[in-house]
């Protein structure tokens, strides 16, 4: 229904033929409007959307302007950006592709100050604790056992965790230790937690005295049951766990790394 835009109708053709002078060149002649014939239906009304096309190859009649390609309408100022994009700077940064204009800005002008890897806590670890045997190694420090010689806990056998200052080489390092003391001291008081003693220092580590814990790891003994554990013994070992999320839940931590070993 309606009238087809892709093709000149013959009227129109005829009509625009007989207004051109023949003697200027077919570039330069132009149509004569033509005034629009009323439609047969009442109730139509003629699409505005032609004119949204009135620079179309299809409705030009000049054959060498057919191959033009249209004039775009929207255009985007600018290429959307990579997802992967701090991917990419985080991988140059770690395998030393850097240049040197773009590499990141020290934080607190480490380079010129140093970092301050004070942390308030006490001193004289060696005249209160005796270290023994180390019994883990982490990414950043070790576990070791230890015997307290004077204080509150003289005679108790405690785990001590040891962290080098020497590894602490950014602002993000030290924030990390702060913050580790600063939960273990909220999370202590549950009684599937190990708990939390106190904490010292010198100039070259960090020492975070927990409980020692003798039981062993849940991950040796599931693998000494063959893999299985029977329903009951499943569910006293979930209902700990779940009792432990929960409180970190209430104090505002998440554990993020609950694994049996």
């Amino acid at each position: 229904m309606g009238i087809c835009h892709g093709k000149p109708i013959e009227t129109q053709q005829s009509q625009r033929e007989t207004n051109t002078p023949s003697e200027f060149p077919s570039e330069l002649q132009t149509p004569t409007k033509t005034p629009k014939s009323s439609s047969k239906f009442p109730f139509y009304s003629p699409s505005p959307l032609p004119s949204w096309f009135k620079n179309s190859p299809s409705s030009n009649s000049n054959p060498s302007s057919v191959s033009s390609t249209p004039l775009r309408i929207f255009k985007r100022p600018f290429p959307p950006p990579s997802p992967a994009k701090h991917i990419r700077a985080l991988l140059a940064r770690r395998h030393g592709s850097v240049k040197p204009n773009e590499a990141s800005i020290p934080e607190a002008s480490e380079c010129e100050l140093g970092l301050d890897k004070s942390f308030g806590f006490a001193k004289q670890f060696s005249a209160h604790y005796e270290l023994s045997d180390e019994v883990g190694r982490g990414h950043f420090g070790y576990t070791c056992s230890a015997k307290g010689k004077k204080g509150a806990f003289k005679g108790l056998n405690v785990a001590v965790k040891v962290i080098p200052k020497a590894k602490m080489t950014t602002a993000i390092a030290i924030e990390d230790v702060r913050r580790e003391v600063k939960i273990l001291r909220a999370l202590t008081g549950h009684k599937n937690l190990v708990q939390f003693y106190e904490a010292y220092e010198d100039d070259d580590n960090v020492y975070i005295v927990m409980e020692l814990c003798k039981g062993g790891e849940l991950l040796d003994r599931i693998l000494s049951r063959g893999g299985k554990y029977s329903e009951e013994d499943a569910r006293v070992v979930m209902i700990q766990i779940l009792s432990v999320v929960a409180f970190c839940h209430l104090q505002g931590v998440v554990h993020r790394d609950l694994k049996p070993e």
